[in-house]
């Protein structure tokens, strides 16, 4: 869990880095290291859903997409 944590708080610092940088506003800094990461958590759901999909139609291809280096496993 303080992997997790600490990987979260690296991620805000980020987004709110490159917002502010961009912009050189703090509030845009700020909306972007909350928006950002909170779009990244409903869009990964998504892409696990499919990901299982995929993995569960074909084993054989998803197998040898993975063997090819297209497809990384966690």
């Amino acid at each position: 869990m303080a992997k997790t944590f600490s990987f979260a708080i690296l991620h805000f610092t980020v987004a709110f880095t490159v917002g502010y940088l961009l912009t050189g506003s703090a509030m845009v800094g700020g909306m972007l290291a909350v928006i950002e990461p909170a779009c990244n958590t409903v869009v990964f759901h998504f892409h696990e859903k499919a990901w299982k999909k995929f993995s569960e139609a074909d084993p054989k291809m998803h197998a040898n997409a993975v063997k090819a280096g297209w497809l990384h496993i966690h």
